[in-house]
């Protein structure tokens, strides 16, 4: 409480953006036993704010325009940290990176934080029946107190086609890779992917929603609202989707509703000059793909 006071004060809009949402969601759930509301809690990996609740009128996103309509739609949103652990800790803590001391993909927000309040519990501490599915925190990470019951997850296919699930399946298992390293030794894999160690990064198959992991947790998670909404105490369900991260995979239907030849490309292809290198990124994760060049 005194880190989330603080924060409010300083002229961090990010932190700002963060703690009012925040703010909104811990007054829902203070609320009179009688009124308390249900809550859904999305968690979408890597989708930056350019949909139509954004004004951009380039993606087609009506569930989400609809969905913004509904509520508060905020203007100067921004990331915590441009990796995935950090930003889903801080969230989830309302701490800065610098607090829950993660920076990057290995270390859990409890090494340094071992007695912080996630989201989670402040909502099962007043009476709330908690739950997660799909991607809430990073990757194979979890924490068990924020949840009422254990948290899960469905698994789908990582491609439609069979000739890329094969390809896949070959080059992840491949003699001196890092995933056959951490497999063969049982660790955690720390180094970066090497290059072609993964089938390709883009597929468009004309299969069910379903047939990949966020469509399984979407159903997975329709089927559990109608469980909880028979519950006496009021719920907060925790749904994480992991598109649009990498591979750039979904039913082909989906991509069907664009034309690759309108597709806007960024205006800045070069580091604005005097940039610090470090700042730069060298696209390693894509090219870790079996279809990616190593140059360019």
């Amino acid at each position: 409480a005194i880190e989330a006071a603080r924060l409010a004060t300083s002229d961090t809009p990010s932190m700002n953006t963060i703690l009012r949402f925040l703010a909104f969601l811990l007054a829902a759930a203070s609320v009179n036993a009688a009124g308390r509301p249900n809550i859904l809690f999305i968690a979408v990996d890597d989708l930056r704010p350019e949909f139509g609740a954004y004004g951009f009128t380039s993606i087609r996103s009506p569930n989400l325009d609809r969905l913004a309509k509904s509520g508060i739609t905020f203007g100067r949103a921004y990331c915590q940290q441009a990796v995935c652990s950090p930003s889903r800790s801080s969230l989830m803590t309302g701490l800065r990176p610098d607090s829950t001391r993660v920076w990057d993909l290995d270390t859990h927000f409890r090494t340094a934080q071992p007695n912080v309040v996630t989201l989670g519990q402040h909502f099962k501490q007043h009476g709330y029946f908690v739950q997660g599915m799909g991607k809430i925190y990073h990757g194979s990470f979890d924490d068990a107190p924020t949840w009422s019951v254990p948290w899960q997850s469905s698994r789908g296919q990582a491609y439609g086609l069979p000739a890329n699930l094969a390809l896949n399946s070959r080059q992840s298992a491949a003699p001196g890779t890092a995933a056959d390293t951490a497999k063969k030794s049982g660790k955690k894999k720390k180094e970066a992917t090497p290059r072609n160690s993964r089938g390709p990064a883009f597929e468009g198959a004309d299969v069910p929603d379903d047939t990949f992991t966020d469509g399984a947790n979407a159903t997975l998670a329709v089927a559990t609202l109608g469980q909880l909404a028979k519950k006496k105490e009021p719920f907060f369900l925790a749904v994480g989707f992991s598109k649009p991260h990498l591979p750039f995979v979904a039913p082909k239907k989906y991509w069907d509703l664009y034309d690759p030849s309108k597709i806007y490309v960024p205006a800045f292809q070069k580091l604005p000059a005097g940039t610090p290198d470090f700042v730069g990124h060298n696209n390693s994760e894509l090219k870790s793909y079996a279809d990616i060049p190593n140059q360019g």
